[in-house]
């Protein structure tokens, strides 16, 4: 363990040594992954510390317990090894799980689409749901929420909203949302009281930089419209919603939300780069999912992922057979135990792939 943290070391050196190189701030791309490096390598670094600091303590007390001498001494040294070797095994834990290889997009800032499904207006009405959940879930996170652009349901929610969600380790949160959630209860508009299943797709993309993805703008059809959502008369009398077509893939991007044009057209083409980045993403996500036999992250947008019953208070994650009697708090933003049992589940199937490595 030590031999691997000591490799681990001397890149954090080196990444520290290279962070402020004048060449190197000057090249954004590299000063920018050198940055998110340093700054996970940062906390290996310290595990190291402690792990070696553990293990100076445990040979220590074995040497004062090998000596004899004092009792007293010995039976504090028995104390001191018996609570470090206690303590061992969970750093150890710990720090397999960090160096397993960490997936580059999971620190991005992420582009978020709530679609209604199956279940008409009451479909629409739970995407609503999931955007207040997810909108609550963020707050407790201390990221902001940035809405792109929406369509309203006829009786209330959203048949279908986008939104940029930016902090820390935000994508590599957040992904393990995408999928189709379905809720089972009975619906406003229901007038005989009868359970119906409903649905929505999540769909989650990291925020793609640009340097990630390059856009020709030949190759892009910017179109003006009014905006159609609330705002005042600013905003629905002139010209500042934003569409854009690429037209090598089909794939529209467009943002209303802001009165500004220019402010439109930013958000619109950060969706759009974002939504071509996602394409080839999740085409590796499948490939590496397959490969690791995994239903966490698969990238599968028809895969029901998660029941929500109304009626037995019941949230399921069917991916990890997870299920938690907690709805009410779970629909109001409490879903970090969910999204904890996730991520153990998927670095549980990355250590067993890297067991070799680490």
């Amino acid at each position: 363990m030590l031999e691997k943290l000591q490799i681990v070391k001397q890149r954090f050196d080196e990444v520290s040594d290279l962070i402020i190189q004048p060449d190197i701030m000057t090249d954004q791309k590299r000063y920018i992954a050198l940055n998110k490096e340093y700054k996970d390598l940062k906390v290996l670094v310290e595990k190291r510390e402690e792990y070696k600091t553990l293990m100076d303590n445990l040979a220590e007390a074995e040497e004062i317990i090998s000596e004899g001498g004092d009792a007293e001494m010995v039976e504090m040294a028995k104390m001191q090894y018996e609570e470090v070797k206690a303590r061992i095994p969970k750093l150890e834990d710990e720090i397999k799980f960090l160096l397993i290889p960490r997936d580059p997009e999971d620190t991005k800032n992420a582009v978020v689409e709530l679609r209604a499904g199956t279940g008409g207006d009451e479909a629409s009405i739970f995407a609503g749901d999931l955007f207040r959940m997810y909108s609550k879930y963020c707050e407790s996170k201390g990221w902001k929420v940035d809405v792109v652009d929406f369509s309203e349901g006829t009786n209330g929610g959203f048949k279908e909203i986008q939104f940029e969600v930016s902090g820390e380790d935000v994508y590599g949160t957040l992904k393990f949302e995408a999928g189709v959630h379905r809720v089972q209860r009975v619906p406003q508009t229901e007038t005989q009281g009868r359970v119906h299943t409903s649905a929505a797709t999540v769909m989650v993309f990291p925020e793609a930089e640009e340097f990630d993805v390059e856009i020709n703008p030949k190759d892009v059809r910017i179109d003006f419209f009014c905006s159609s959502g609330p705002g005042g008369q600013s905003v629905n009398t002139t010209y500042s919603a934003v569409r854009l077509t690429h037209i090598p893939t089909g794939l529209v991007a467009q943002c209303q939300d802001q009165k500004s044009q220019h402010k439109n057209k930013e958000k619109a083409f950060r969706v759009l780069r974002s939504r071509l980045y996602e394409i080839e993403l999740a085409k590796k996500n499948e490939a590496d999912a397959a490969k690791r036999g995994s239903m966490v992250t698969s990238g599968d947008r028809s895969a029901k992922i998660r029941t929500y019953n109304y009626s037995q208070g019941r949230v399921t994650d069917h991916r990890i057979g997870l299920t938690l009697y907690d709805l009410s708090n779970i629909v109001n933003g409490d879903i970090q135990r969910i999204i904890d049992e996730l991520q153990l589940a998927e670095n549980t199937e990355k250590l067993k792939a890297n067991s070799d490595v680490i």
